[in-house]
């Protein structure tokens, strides 16, 4: 049986109390009546979501733009996908751009943090909700849960998601068991280096929503890096005060392999080091290494009595600037043909 024997420290245990919302606070209706001029955009990053896309978009449209007017658009980052994302979404009544498209002229880089920094570029709101584009059973209650403490409470810059991820798998259904990164890798991480991070439930979900001034001055990593990034980034900027998360119920999505798992656990080492190096706390603003060796069991390349072969992942990052740092007319509210 779990049982804590210490207390958290008293500014995380102050904020958590007075920074956590749940989703059923807010009516759409409500929204709208606080939202007065301020333009809101909701942003999702897909790759090959071709299954999930359309009934996220339709959702957020039908019950966020026609039913009640909180959502002035909805933008989807097509991510080099090489299925029909990108015409599902536009049926379903997105604007689509393109990755690619957006960051022309710029280094290509790989990873959701370019798409994100992609679409915060090619969206026009004054508030930016962020959603992922796999998502299954979606609800709008993952919209107007974000934007909740965004309309109604000037004071707060940025919130983040939190839920229940329940883990399917051939012994049933673990209630808790799809956050398998962050319990290992990311919260011991934070509460390592970034304490005062400690509060958030979910600091790797992937949905979270900002103002445009606040989320244009912090660089987007541009792999799986991102989301603990762009924490560790706006406490920098804005403080803890100005964080905020949201209890948005339970979230249902695909789940990745053990050893992808692996990468993305590596990356977010990666990111976090160069902050850690602005902190004082690392020596070099790089780490040591950036190469990742896992270890596949048989295959042809198996290594002799070791029956596994080496697999060798590069897990360096790089990342965006902050876009009010750059001049470009051509991308910012870019729309693609």
């Amino acid at each position: 049986m779990w049982q804590a024997k210490d207390t958290a420290s008293p500014i995380v245990e102050a904020w958590t109390t007075y920074r956590t919302g749940r989703a059923t606070q807010w009516t759409p209706e409500q929204l709208v009546a606080a939202k007065g001029s301020t333009g809101v955009s909701v942003v999702i990053p897909a790759r090959n979501e071709q299954a999930t896309i359309g009934a996220i978009v339709s959702t957020i449209r039908r019950e966020l733009i026609e039913r009640v007017p909180l959502v002035d658009e909805i933008v989807v980052v097509d991510s080099r996908s090489t299925d029909a994302t990108a015409m599902v979404a536009r049926r379903a009544g997105a604007r689509v751009v393109s990755q690619d498209w957006l960051t022309r002229g710029l280094p290509r880089m790989e990873g959701k943090g370019d798409a994100l920094w992609a679409g915060l570029a090619a969206s026009s709101g004054d508030v930016v909700a962020f959603v992922d584009g796999d998502l299954r059973e979606f609800s709008a209650h993952f919209v107007t849960g974000l934007l909740g403490p965004l309309l109604t409470d000037n004071s707060v810059d940025f919130v983040k998601g939190f839920y229940h991820r329940p883990l399917i798998g051939t012994a049933g259904v673990e209630t808790d068991g799809g956050g398998r990164v962050t319990e290992l890798a990311a919260r011991p991480l934070l509460n390592l280096f970034f304490p005062e991070l400690s509060g958030f439930v979910q600091p790797l979900a992937g949905e979270y929503a900002g103002r445009r001034r606040t989320l244009e001055r912090i660089p987007f990593v541009s792999g799986y890096g991102v989301e603990v990034g762009m924490l560790i980034d706006l406490v920098d900027l804005v403080g803890l005060d100005a964080l905020a998360q949201v209890d948005l119920g339970e979230r249902k999505h695909r789940h990745q392999g053990t050893e992808a798992l692996g990468r993305m656990a590596a990356q977010i080492m990666v990111t976090a080091w160069s902050r850690m190096h602005r902190r004082g706390l690392a020596t070099s603003p790089v780490p040591p290494s950036t190469l990742l060796t896992q270890f596949r069991r048989g295959g042809d390349d198996a290594l002799p009595n070791l029956d596994r072969q080496i697999a060798i992942t590069e897990t360096g990052v790089t990342e965006r600037p902050p876009l009010i740092s750059l001049d470009l007319p051509a991308l910012n509210r870019a729309v693609a043909a």
